[in-house]
């Protein structure tokens, strides 16, 4: 977009941002041009049918007619695309609370583009695909639960609700919502549980009847809402607890294992991996991949998975076609 045409809508958002209007001066130094410019970008806007209106005088300005309202959408090319993309990546990762929402929300914003930046933004989305994989299919958040609790966390108010736990019945909960996050496909809220008097993560497609207390509450300093759902997801309600020493540095091994996967701590022997696992099979075959040395710790288990595991590389390694 020339930079003129940016200056000339940077003037028309200056002048809805402020009714009451501002001076040519004022206006021609929030824009970085002189006061004839000014007067030459006022004049674009209405040949484009905006009715500024001017005020003659040493202090004369500009302002909207009264009561005139902008067309809800006005996106620069950048823009247009910026919002699109952000709408395709929100429903491939599963960000959106409805498969529909994000389908529906950018057949609306194409809809209202111009015909010229339509046809490329389509020529774009027809022609992308991503790299990273698409998460596992989720439950769908309900949009009202999910702004119900990202207004109590803003706001630092309790809210209380009812919380489906796994395979069991709902229970009713009260929660000092320190954060939302989103990850894996799903939303999650983390904060200070009053009924178990400790620190609680919960899965929002599990919660229903979600409503503001009375009351407020403080964020501990320094809590990291995303680091703390990383590390309850590593240490979850799985089978085995797993701890293994891994013979590298700290460093490496956060390159190559997520907080989700596992929490990893320095030793003097190395880095020790701690982490819960449904399935020994998938824990050794993850170790091997990393392609360090290391030593099982607990549990046993684990050990045989791991022999097991080397035993049929071995046979794969000497069988001939």
């Amino acid at each position: 977009m020339p930079q003129s045409l940016g200056r000339v809508l940077g003037l028309l958002e200056l002048l809805q941002a402020t009714p009451a209007g501002h001076t040519v001066g004022h206006l021609a130094e929030r824009l970085g041009v002189d006061e004839r410019t000014v007067r030459r970008y006022a004049a674009h806007l209405v040949d484009l049918g905006i009715p500024v209106e001017g005020r003659r005088g040493r202090y004369g300005g500009y302002h909207l007619a009264p009561g005139y309202r902008l067309p809800p959408l006005m996106l620069t090319d950048d823009e247009a695309l910026a919002v699109l993309l952000g709408l395709v990546a929100g429903r491939r990762i599963g960000l959106a609370t409805t498969a529909t929402a994000g389908e529906t929300a950018l057949a609306k914003i194409q809809r209202v583009l111009p015909k010229a930046l339509r046809a490329r933004t389509d020529a774009l989305l027809s022609t992308l695909d991503f790299v990273a994989n698409r998460p596992a299919p989720a439950a769908n958040t309900a949009t009202g639960t999910l702004l119900t609790l990202a207004g109590a966390a803003s706001d630092r108010r309790p809210v209380a609700f009812s919380y489906l736990k796994r395979g069991g019945e709902p229970v009713d909960r009260r929660l000092d919502p320190y954060g939302l996050v989103f990850h894996g496909g799903r939303w999650f809220v983390t904060g200070h549980d009053h009924d178990r008097a400790a620190m609680r993560t919960f899965r929002l497609d599990r919660i229903s009847g979600a409503t503001p207390l009375d009351g407020t509450f403080e964020v501990p300093a320094g809590f990291d809402p995303a680091a703390h759902v990383a590390a309850g997801l590593a240490t979850g309600t799985w089978r085995h607890e797993v701890s293994v020493l891994l013979h590298t540095d700290l460093e490496q091994a956060r390159r190559r294992i997520p907080p989700t996967v596992a929490t990893l701590s320095r030793t003097d022997a190395g880095v020790r991996l701690t982490a819960r696992a449904e399935r020994l099979d998938g824990m050794a075959q993850m170790l091997a991949g990393l392609g360090w040395d290391f030593t099982v710790e607990t549990p046993d288990e684990l050990r045989a998975e791991v022999a097991a595991l080397a035993a049929r590389l071995h046979e794969a390694g000497r069988r001939v076609s």
